[in-house]
């Protein structure tokens, strides 16, 4: 029950995540062409996007995701973090503080990333699972001769 429903609310969560990162480079324009005060908002909105991080992690590792997908909410995590780094940098490294408008794109690519990706899995059958602990078990049936229409393993005369 967990994992289905963390499957289903995986892709949308990155979703929302990756449409409030581009709210967030509407706000980062805000400080740069109208009033530098929008740089608050901008840093209170950017903290509020670190829980999507967090929780995008928390249901690919629930929902039992492909490693690619648990791979990237891990990434991004840690993308989210490097950037209150780099902005830390500012006065003493600028030229790598420079590297955070940089990062937040990279950020919103691994964001879209983790939607599509999540979503073509959202509604993997629940059988998928049953076949992945029947190859993990000893003396189990192959997952590829159990497959309708499958060709069989074993090497003909004509492969040979």
């Amino acid at each position: 029950m967990a994992r289905s429903l963390a499957r289903l609310a995986l892709p949308v969560v990155a979703a929302t995540f990756v449409a409030c990162a581009v709210v967030q480079v509407f706000l980062a324009g805000l400080g740069v062409f109208d009033s530098p005060a929008a740089f608050i908002t901008h840093r209170e909105f950017g903290y509020l996007l670190g829980w999507f991080t967090l929780a995008m992690l928390v249901l690919a590792l629930v929902g039992r995701e492909p490693r690619p997908v648990v791979g990237l909410a891990a990434l991004v995590l840690a993308q989210f973090a490097l950037q209150s780094v780099l902005v830390a940098l500012r006065s003493t490294m600028p030229v790598v503080a420079a590297l955070h408008p940089v990062n937040g794109f990279a950020i919103v690519v691994v964001g879209i990333l983790i939607a599509r990706l999540s979503w073509a899995v959202r509604r993997e059958p629940a059988d998928a699972a049953a076949r992945e602990a029947a190859a993990a078990s000893p003396g189990a049936a192959s997952p590829i001769a159990a497959a309708p229409g499958a060709a069989s393993p074993v090497a003909t005369s004509e492969t040979r």
